[in-house]
């Protein structure tokens, strides 16, 4: 029995310390999501007021063919972005984009396409090598604070493959990251950054009526300059929306563990209770056992 209550006292003690460690977390992700929010919101502007402007440029020049705007006819192999974490204790989050990128993997196999990784974030590029999966880029340390220095850098590689031919070259390039919905809920998303899906509508505009633009020299050299800047922004405002589903998915699983944490030392307190009630219902059979006895040995005499 005292034993069995060292034993419930010593895994107290143990659960009590990762409570602690999981707490700090929570407060940690707690501190830091507000701000992750609010550097997505700022980008915001920059990557609507971009993309209006290619909308335009591209839905005044419909004659232009240009190979970011271009799908290939021969496609072959598709660039596809992961934006993975650097660190865990963050639930299911990482799982999640991995398994939507191996089922869009699988759509592009169907379509005769192989699929190329560029990977961000240590617990992506991992699980990779784990696997023997070749990874055509990496990069990693930034997946909680992301800047525009690794946004351009991230986009650099996606261009030069984009722009290269023969066996090194892409002809699609896709990007998978998770989605910040709400402080509860991150969705894994896939989006194709190019070529750009241009689709004829009669619906106005978001945000109004495109501004008409003169070109000068001409439609092909404006979106020489404009449509990098337009991956870049891209990329950057998917690496603020993970780094804001990463945070947040931290705080949930942390305070979910700190509420199990909890749980468990309840139950465990209540079981110390009760083999200590056992030890003390044991000591005090012993005693009244050992008085009875000196009791009828007295009285024999």
């Amino acid at each position: 029995m005292a034993a069995q209550l060292r034993a419930v006292r010593r895994r107290i003690r143990s659960v009590q310390a990762t409570a602690k460690i999981t707490r700090a977390q929570e407060l940690i992700a707690s501190s830091r999501i507000i701000k992750a929010q609010q550097r997505f919101r700022d980008a915001e502007p920059y990557a609507r007021e971009i993309t209006r402007a290619v909308s335009a440029v591209v839905s005044r020049s419909s004659q232009v063919r240009h190979p970011l705007t271009t799908p290939s006819a021969d496609s072959g192999r598709a660039a596809v972005l992961i934006l993975t974490s650097d660190r865990g204790f963050c639930g299911g989050y990482n799982a999640g984009v991995l398994r939507e990128a191996q089922g869009l993997n699988a759509m592009l196999a169907e379509r005769g396409i192989a699929a190329v990784p560029f990977v961000s974030g240590r617990k992506g590029i991992t699980w990779h090598n784990f696997r023997d999966i070749p990874i055509a880029a990496q990069w990693s340390g930034f997946s909680d604070s992301p800047g525009h220095a690794n946004a351009a850098d991230i986009t650099g590689s996606l261009l030069d493959s984009f722009a290269a031919t023969g066996p090194a070259g892409v002809d699609e390039i896709y990007i998978v990251h998770n989605e910040f919905v709400s402080m509860l809920t991150q969705r894994p998303e896939v989006r194709r950054l190019l070529p750009l899906e241009i689709e004829d509508t009669t619906e106005a505009p978001a945000g109004g009526p495109l501004p008409a633009y003169e070109f000068e020299p001409s439609a092909e050299q404006v979106l020489n300059a404009l449509l990098p800047w337009y991956v870049e922004s891209r990329v950057y405002h998917a690496l603020l929306d993970a780094a804001a589903a990463e945070i947040a998915a931290r705080r949930s699983a942390m305070k979910a563990a700190t509420d199990n944490a909890h749980e468990l030392i309840d139950r465990l307190t209540l079981e110390a209770n009760k083999a200590r009630q056992a030890e003390i219902t044991r000591e005090i059979s012993e005693i009244v056992g050992g008085a009875n006895a000196l009791a009828d040995a007295t009285a024999g005499r």
